[in-house]
This record gives structure tokens, sequence and C-alpha cells, in this order.
């Protein structure tokens, strides 16, 4: 699984005119499932992002957490995220889950968030034609990638 986690002042996403997601302070997290995540990949990747300490605190220090700032989360699934360039110019998206798979995990994904104490989470449209619009907040923007975590 893999999330681009964005700090942010306020976001929102639109599908066809409508706003179906918008949150002041928080974080946008661009959500990709690939084709071999389960639900322990969501449910550490839920953790992270409600634990990740990037906020300031009365230091002008990064260590406060969603919770601790009373931050909001705008979820957006992108499966671009799993895209392959490794050979030619074209991406390959052969390790993105399926659809089925993808939006089960990203919707567990959303619900698994409350459960860490985040109460405000906003989503998009799971494969909806999206515009995304953010106010990056530093700016700060992290990369997560369970994969990656499974090396070290």
């Amino acid at each position: 699984m893999k999330a681009v986690i964005q700090r942010v002042l306020n976001a929102k996403v639109t599908v066809n005119e409508q706003i179906t997601g918008e949150i002041g302070k928080g974080f946008l997290v661009l959500l990709g499932v690939m084709e071999d995540d389960t639900e322990s990949e969501m449910k550490l990747m839920a953790k992270k992002v409600s634990q990740l300490r990037v906020f300031e605190d009365e230091n002008e220090k990064m260590n406060l957490s969603l919770g601790d700032v009373g931050g909001s989360v705008l979820v957006v699934s992108q499966f671009t995220l799993c895209a392959d360039v490794s050979h030619g110019r074209r991406p390959s998206f052969i390790k993105s889950a399926r659809p089925e798979k993808a939006n089960k995990l990203y919707e567990q994904f959303v619900c698994e968030l409350h459960e860490w104490g985040i109460d405000n989470v906003q989503t998009g449209i799971f494969g909806a034609d999206m515009a995304v619009e953010l106010l990056n907040d530093g700016p700060v923007t992290i990369i997560m990638d369970t994969d990656e975590w499974k090396k070290g």
C-alpha cells in the first residue's frame, strides 16, 4: 500500500462540479492499493497516518499528531501511485489491485482512521474522475510504502 500524505491548511475533492469531501487543517491522503496488499497493510498504514507527528508544537518543532491538533483527513483513492515506470515511457498498472479489492481496502482504511480517533474523515469517490484542491502547509509531504517497511 502506498500513500502520499500532505499536511494541508485545507483541501477538497470535487466530482462533476459537486464537492464530495472538504477539510480544514489536517492531511490530504492519496492512497494506492497494490495487488498483494492485505488488511494487515491497511491497518498498519492507517495507524501510521493517524499517529504521524508533523504538526508544530509550541517550540515550532514537528511533534504533534492529527489528534493533538484536532485535524481532519481527506482520503482520495489513487491507483496511479501503483505505477511501474521501470520499462519504457508508458506506466504499467499491473501491480495495482483490482477495483473490487482496492475499493474494499480503501473503505476499510477510512473506517480504520475513525478507529484511531480521527473524527472527521472525508473522501472522494472511488474510481471517479476527481478534481483535488489543496493548500499545502509547509510544504510538508510524506510518502509511505508498506513494501518498504517490510524490508527494514
